[in-house]
């Protein structure tokens, strides 16, 4: 093979990446060992979360150690001086109030511009909880119940058939349904649908080889998973899939509108998340994150390039123009102030600044266990998830830790999450009334350096909290 001088181009032939789809079981940050750093006091951050008086965000800060805060701040810096990430922002709001924001490193690796309070980050599957949210306003506003059966909206489902084996040849054998898979089964991921991320059975080769992520469109991919027998029988087990791309198809069903414009009108407008969409503006560009690759030629994680001429790279750019479709599942870019804005609604019950998004009880719904007894999850959105002696459970497109002794956690019951492909997390905890949230944008992993910043930004959130 000719050898590249960029190591993107190396990494894309030799790794044969399928974008949108191999890629995104990597799990956080980005590449710069000489990056800039800027904490931000969190008295001084802009990102407006709620009406603040001095008084209320004094106590806020002080409900947390500062030595506690610190240790926080150092390992988010470490992050980047270790080269694990390119940049990183994170915010913590307790009360309604932030407790902690910082940024650290580059958002422009080749310019060496540092992040700033306004960068827009891809959020990948961070998607998921706003569709999730929108789909349940559908509900409150009677259009379906959970348990209606998917093809009682989407006809093309009405001969779905189970993956039972392959025969020698690679053939799929096929049973019938025990049950139809439900709307309830597509937000708990029990349906049985494939994703194509992981997996060499059948039916995840097949939405690989037909480039269902990839899709022109949404009727489009909704044809094409009609095509592809279901991993499980509806209910049997949790399996990470599909089932949110096929919310956002009901969406534009139920409401008569683009699923963009649907959530633009119902969520981000009313919320003031003004830079959430399905894409980034020309005129914003400039404050979209670099995503970075993990180069094994490179030894380091290198920029994805910015340009039209790496055809394997469109997906990542998020222009108008590269984006396949408007996906409900992993198709959102927003800035962390933002994404705040979007949390703060949920720990208030469905509500923010006078906008009510949705009500106290279908959040508590979402919220709330989903699964099936004896299920649990195996994915949390960015990675394989850890195993405890309890595995964490599943509302309505959240993750929970519902019994956090033994899940080993030190959130709070009832704490509600999700994350990102490119290394975005977050969590909601409503017994501590709080939430985290930290973006970074990285695919793959550096071999020689373990990166486990969710568990890590965790434990010392709750070391530093004095309540």
């Amino acid at each position: 093979m000719v050898q590249s001088e960029n190591p993107w181009e190396e990494f894309v032939v030799k790794n044969e990446i399928m974008v949108q789809s191999r890629c995104i079981g990597g799990v956080l940050a980005v590449f710069l060992a000489a990056a800039c750093t800027n904490a931000a006091d969190p008295a001084e951050n802009v990102a407006e979360v709620s009406p603040a008086s001095a008084d209320a965000a004094t106590e806020t800060r002080a409900a947390f150690s500062e030595e506690g805060l610190a240790a926080l701040d150092e390992l988010l810096a470490g992050y980047v001086e270790a080269g694990q990430v390119a940049g990183i922002e994170a915010m913590l709001v307790k009360d309604g109030e932030i407790a902690y924001s910082a940024t650290h490193g580059l958002r422009d690796v080749e310019d060496q511009t540092p992040l700033g309070e306004d960068t827009i980050w891809r959020i990948y599957s961070m998607s998921k909880p706003v569709t999730g949210v929108a789909l349940m306003q559908l509900y409150e506003d009677g259009k379906f119940d959970l348990d209606d059966p998917l093809s009682d909206y989407i006809p093309e489902f009405e001969n779905l058939q189970v993956l039972a084996g392959e025969n020698e040849d690679g053939t799929p054998i096929l049973e019938p349904l025990a049950r139809e898979p439900t709307i309830r089964d597509a937000m708990r991921h029990t349906a049985g649908f494939a994703y194509g991320l992981f997996g060499e059975d059948y039916a995840n080769r097949q939405f690989r080889e037909q480039r269902i992520l990839s899709s022109p469109g949404l009727d489009v991919l909704v044809d094409r998973v009609a095509e592809v027998p279901l991993l499980f029988q509806p209910g049997e087990r949790w399996s990470y899939s599909v089932g949110v791309d096929i919310q956002g198809y009901l969406i534009e069903q139920f409401s008569g509108m683009s699923l963009g414009d649907y959530l633009d009108a119902n969520i981000f407008t009313p919320l003031g998340m003004n830079d959430t969409g399905f894409y980034v503006p020309d005129a914003d560009y400039d404050r979209f994150a670099d995503l970075m690759v993990w180069s094994p030629e490179a030894g380091r994680f290198v920029p994805v390039p910015e340009t039209r001429e790496s055809p394997a790279a469109l997906p990542y750019l998020y222009r108008q123009d590269t984006v396949p479709f408007e996906s409900g599942g992993h198709g959102l870019v927003a800035t962390i102030g933002d994404y705040a804005r979007f949390s703060q609604m949920m720990l208030n019950g469905g509500s923010l600044d006078g906008a009510e998004i949705i009500s106290p009880e279908t959040v508590e719904l979402m919220t709330s266990d989903q699964l099936p007894e004896g299920l649990g999850i195996s994915f949390n959105g960015t990675a394989r998830a850890t195993m405890t002696a309890e595995p964490h459970k599943f509302g309505l497109d959240w993750g929970i830790i519902s019994d956090p002794e033994a899940m080993a956690s030190p959130a709070g019951a009832g704490t509600y999450y999700w994350g990102g492909a490119a290394g975005t997390w977050f969590w909601i905890d409503p017994v501590n009334d709080l939430y985290f949230i930290a973006m970074i944008q990285r695919f793959g992993n550096n071999p020689d350096m373990p990166f486990e910043p969710r568990a890590q930004s965790m434990a010392l959130v709750y070391e530093a909290l004095q309540e």
